[in-house]
């Protein structure tokens, strides 16, 4: 090729780059959601399509550098190429040559013919510029891949150290794992591996996926209904590239191996648009990967489908109707909060109200919420939100956890100037949220003052309809003492087990509540009594939450054994 042709081909690079992906789509090496999720990073945060997608993992190298080399018609060197030799390189300095990744492809010194060199950026105008003024016109300069041309070049010209590529902190050795697991993560097995693991998750209800790394092995577990169940195997080979698949989906940086990380994706399985959050933790023998599933289309629960008994759900629609103060839902992490909260606010009239949320992380997203999500690695916490949302004239307040005193002491000066502040605690009942403001720092008088309803939830397991056994006389009366009541006319389940709920005799989950209204007798008991409070002080609208229990077991929904599991008042 005549230097003529190479510039006009290198001049249209930058316009040509912006086809790169659809000759990827055209090899089959990269997919359309995958490319549509490179664009939008490009949108974002700029640079060219070609490293930005090699730096996120979603096609390796090798092949971002082979479709550039076909589309303009230069050749792509690679390592098996290089001189077996270090080429004579006197008229340009070393140091030139490692800080542009430039591999000289011969001897450059005295010779009649124009020098040949690798780049892994041949487009390069101050490159080209450079070595014009060397040489007095433009030398061949062909596409090479950085990462062989940067091991190449080190071999050459940097000083050998004993251990050097034998760390794990960014030397060739490392590197090379990288691009391994990069290539490993974008062919076809691997993908259909993830796929598969996804799909099976969605089929069986799961909302999270669990890739735990041991030492003689991998495996994959759900959580169904609350519990866990291993469903596969991962041969520990196999296990890097499988996160590392999970990671490029959710943007996170393969290469980080040794720090948690955060990330999110979008799925489509069976028809269904889904939200992932994923979690990954660094542990002795590999990466732990956590990925939480959330179906983006869900239809949210209304407040009648959450089991309230009727005495509870009145009294809940009465305490959201109040134009100002602060409602919580607590209960432990999994116990339904964030949906109660949300069917809650399906209750008010969005399209008449100023509703603001702040959540970590935006879970579902409702029509007439503005929601934030915050951002802790920015300062965005949950206080400095709270203090914006003050000026942005909201009627509803949504607050996804509070999580310290001073979110606490915001929340409760917004519902004293008259808002209505919705939120969650990490609570075992309801009259414990009280305790807990209060050693949070929030004195008793604001709490009274602020509080107007606290709902406590848990959730149990529900009995499957398809094989659930009608408990003995004397078993049903036994079953019926352990949860302090007498029994009637009515009957009492088992579980059993079948093939519809894995054999666990249970199948989907139901919520226990308990609802305390602070009423002018609860208030006068936290003034007086501050921190010091019991549970026996505690006057709730229709039971605590073993009664509420008591009162599903004996409609034949749940277990005694399920509702004791989780129904113990002890805060």
């Amino acid at each position: 090729m005549n230097s003529m042709t190479e510039t006009d081909a290198i001049e249209s690079l930058d316009s040509k780059l912006l086809k790169l992906g659809e000759i990827l789509l055209a090899a089959q090496k990269i997919s359309r959601n995958d490319l549509d999720r490179a664009l939008e990073v490009q949108r974002s945060m700029g640079g060219r399509l070609g490293r930005l997608i090699i730096n996120l993992g979603i096609v390796s190298e090798a092949d971002v550098f082979a479709a550039l080399a076909h589309q303009f018609d230069l050749p792509l060197i690679r390592s098996e190429n290089f001189p077996k030799s270090k080429p004579e390189t006197s008229s340009l300095n070393t140091s030139f040559l490692l800080i542009n990744h430039l591999l000289p492809l011969g001897n450059i010194d005295q010779t009649q013919e124009l020098p040949a060199f690798a780049s892994p950026d041949p487009a390069s105008s101050s490159l080209r510029n450079a070595l014009a003024l060397v040489f007095d016109r433009i030398p061949h300069i062909y596409f090479g891949l950085e990462t062989e041309i940067s091991a190449q070049l080190n071999a050459w010209y940097v000083e050998e150290t004993g251990d050097e590529g034998m760390d794990g902190d960014g030397q060739p050795e490392a590197a090379e794992f990288i691009e391994h697991l990069r290539d490993m993560a974008s062919e076809a097995p691997i993908i259909q591996r993830v796929n598969q693991i996804i799909s099976n998750a969605v089929a069986s209800q799961a909302s999270d996926i669990h890739i735990e790394t041991y030492e003689e092995k991998s495996v994959v577990r759900i959580r169904v209904d609350g519990e866990l169940f291993q469903v596969d195997e991962l041969d520990n080979k196999d296990a890097p590239a499988v996160v590392s698949r999970i990671k490029i989906l959710s943007q996170l940086d393969i290469a980080e191996r040794r720090m948690p990380q955060d990330g999110r994706t979008k799925l489509r399985v069976h028809g269904k648009e889904m939200d992932a959050r994923v979690s990954t933790i660094p542990t002795m023998f590999g990466e732990s990967v956590v990925m939480r599933l959330l179906e983006k289309n869900f239809d949210l629960l209304s407040l009648e489908s959450l089991q309230f008994t009727a005495p509870t759900l009145k009294a809940l629609r009465q305490v959201l109707t109040v134009p100002h103060g602060i409602f919580l839902v607590t209960g432990p992490t999994g116990s339904g909060k964030s949906t109660t909260l949300y069917a809650s606010l399906q209750e008010l009239e969005g399209a008449n109200l100023k509703i603001l949320t702040v959540e970590d992380p935006v879970e579902y997203r409702l029509q007439w919420l503005n929601q934030v999500q915050v951002q802790p690695q920015i300062g965005l916490s949950f206080a400095k939100v709270l203090r914006s949302f003050l000026r942005q004239d909201p009627d509803v307040i949504m607050i996804g956890e509070m999580r310290d005193g001073e979110t606490a002491e915001i929340a409760v000066q917004a519902a004293l100037t008259g808002h209505l502040v919705l939120s969650t605690l990490h609570t075992n009942s309801a009259l414990g949220a009280v305790v807990r403001l209060i050693n949070m720092g929030v004195e008793p008088y604001l709490i009274t003052a602020s509080v107007i309803g606290v709902l406590a939830q848990r959730l149990v397991r529900r009995l499957c309809g398809d094989c659930r056994q009608a408990l003995a006389p004397e078993q049903a009366q036994a079953a019926a003492a352990s949860l302090g009541t007498e029994l009637g006319s009515q009957t009492l389940y088992r579980a059993v087990g079948c093939p519809a709920c894995r054999g666990t005799g249970y199948r989907g989950r139901l919520a226990l509540h308990e609802l305390l209204l602070m009423s002018e007798d609860i208030k006068k008991k936290v003034l007086t009594k501050g921190a010091s409070l019991a549970q026996d002080d505690g006057v709730y609208a229709a039971g605590n939450l073993l009664q509420d229990g008591t009162t599903k077991v004996l409609q034949g929904m749940t277990t005694a054994e399920e509702v004791l599991r989780v129904a113990r008042q002890n805060d």
